[in-house]
């Protein structure tokens, strides 16, 4: 239950009182959030207090980890939040309160999570001032023995326990709305908590980032679309990597001063996502502005195994690649047939896919639901991004989704927070951006790919070798499948003389049942017709029914 985790909840409650962080919601969203306001006012930390600057940042420090990976997604969320709040939120991206940088030096000498070897050992220089601070962990600047400048990243001292705690208490909150909402239910939230819990905890172990970042950097190397820093080191708790010359994708100003089209930017990042989906399998599943840069003058410090070209457009640079993302090949096929369908405007054939994936029972009125998604989703296939309200329709497909009991598989949530992210930076990168003329010819050339039958043909090839082997094995299968069939059927014969069994069991209970109760009632009406001494005698005879129907 929630209240097993009242300690956690006084002390956010406490947190935000603290700041006071009503002062900041919006006017017009005064009557929705008018109780939680008074709730934040009865608290005593909040007597005598008012508005204060940076509250929301603040707070959202204070509360952990998990409210600052809150505050990061809806920092790139300009049509949902205020400006007031979103300026407090951009700062989350990577300028949160650093901790001390004697306590990141003792975690990179440390033997058993660091680097495992004395500062002055690992690096020529070590700036103790870190670059930049964000949710999971801190960065500083240095350079190797050789010259090389790099960033070493090293994570936050303690918060683990911090992240498990306030999982349990997200996990128990998911219980209690599954409980009671048929949305939730339907986009399994529970299943959704349980794999973010396990991203989060993975996201603290700096080896999964760090072949993450090879395996993407693999995939891009050479790519005029998005360069990846190499890791020179890595360990659970410290990464060492080439340091970049970039600036985060939300600075539009200094794009436009350096003369960068902003247009050819914005489109190269929705390829970009469409790449990473759909050609590798592989995609940046926390695209907030602090993690997606954008290459700048100098670029001397690129390395020259991808040399820069200074007449050619800027690339992306992908940085913190802990959380990533991919699906398996029919979830690929399945994602990329229905964006096309929404882009064709074919809901039929939408609804057919969603029915043949298995995504909502046989009896649902599949009429009814093409005309629910044709009205919620067509109107924004005809906007630009600026335009689209895709928070707005992605609640309007759940409630959907709710009414028409279709379930979303858990595997598609991070896809769809992801989808949050990239339009959140196209809209402030270049609003203008059509994601559908542009998306449009990627998929089609991606699902011809798929479904080409010289490249199915040429797989089936590459697997024969391997099938032809397997069928050494097809005389044990028999075998096997013939012992199952026959113990199959001697456990249906017991079977069916259980259920024989029971039934008999079922009769003699009904007849038992019969006899008691007439029994009952013959003795209860003889004992009140018949004279006085001798009633008593009818009525325990009445009473010796009732217990021997119990007993029987």
């Amino acid at each position: 239950m929630l209240l097993s985790h009242r300690a956690r909840l006084f002390e956010l409650w406490g947190i935000a009182a603290r700041y006071r962080i009503d002062t900041h919601f919006p006017i017009e969203d005064a009557l929705q959030l008018a109780p939680l306001a008074r709730l934040i006012k009865l608290h005593p930390k909040a007597w005598g207090k008012s508005h204060q600057d940076n509250a929301v940042k603040f707070a959202l420090e204070d509360m952990g980890t998990l409210f600052l990976k809150l505050g990061q997604l809806l920092s790139t969320r300009r049509d949902l939040v205020p400006p007031e709040i979103i300026a407090q939120l951009v700062q989350l991206q990577d300028k949160v309160k650093p901790f001390d940088s004697s306590i990141a030096i003792a975690q990179i000498e440390d033997k058993k999570l660091g680097l495992g070897a004395p500062l002055n050992e690992l690096f020529a220089r070590f700036d103790a001032k870190p670059l930049a601070a964000a949710s999971i962990a801190q960065v500083h600047t240095a350079a190797l023995t050789d010259g090389r400048e790099v960033v070493v990243k090293v994570v936050r001292p303690d918060i683990h326990k911090v992240i498990v705690q306030d999982f349990e208490l997200l996990r128990e909150l998911a219980s209690w709305l599954s409980a009671r909402i048929e949305a939730a239910r339907a986009v399994h939230l529970i299943d959704i908590v349980e794999d973010y819990r396990q991203v989060m905890l993975n996201e603290l172990d700096l080896t999964l980032e760090a072949d993450n970042t090879t395996k993407m950097r693999e995939n891009f190397l050479g790519s005029a679309l998005m360069y990846v820093p190499q890791v020179y080191d890595a360990a659970k708790q410290v990464m060492v990597m080439e340091r970049i010359q970039g600036v985060p994708i939300s600075q539009t100003a200094l794009f436009d001063k350096l003369g960068y089209d902003r247009a050819a930017l914005a489109e190269k990042g929705l390829t970009i996502f469409f790449t990473q989906v759909f050609r590798d399998n592989f995609f940046h599943a926390d695209m907030h502005p602090g993690n997606v840069f954008v290459e700048t003058p100098p670029v001397a410090t690129l390395s020259q195994a991808n040399p820069p070209n200074l007449n050619h457009a800027p690339r992306y640079i992908g940085l913190d690649c802990a959380i990533m993302g991919s699906l398996s090949k029919d979830d690929q096929l399945i994602v990329a047939r229905l964006l096309l369908a929404v882009m064709n405007n074919n809901f039929t054939a939408l609804v057919d896919i969603v029915s043949r994936a298995g995504w909502i029972p046989p009896n649902t009125d599949k009429h009814a639901l093409v005309r629910d998604m044709r009205r919620t989703v067509a109107p924004m296939v005809q906007k630009s991004i600026n335009e689209i309200d895709f928070a707005g329709v992605l609640m309007q497909i759940l409630d959907i989704a709710r009414r028409h009991h279709m379930t979303i598989p858990p595997q598609l949530m991070l896809l769809l927070k992801t989808l949050v992210h990239v339009e959140g930076l196209g809209r402030d990168l270049y609003p203008d951006l059509d994601i559908w003329s542009l998306a449009k010819p990627i998929l089609t050339g991606w699902v011809k790919e798929q479904l080409d039958p010289l490249r199915n043909l040429q797989a089936l090839r590459e697997q024969l070798p391997e099938l032809l082997l397997s069928t050494t094995d097809i005389p044990k299968l028999l075998d096997q499948g013939l012992q199952s069939l026959a113990s199959q059927g001697s456990r249906q014969d017991q079977q069916l003389r259980e259920i024989q069994q029971i039934r008999a069991d079922l009769l003699n209970n009904r007849r038992r049942d019969w006899a008691a109760i007439a029994g009952f009632g013959i003795c209860i009406a003889i004992a009140t017709q018949v004279i006085a001494v001798a009633s008593p005698i009818f009525y325990l005879l009445a009473v010796f029914f009732v217990i021997w129907r119990m007993l029987a």
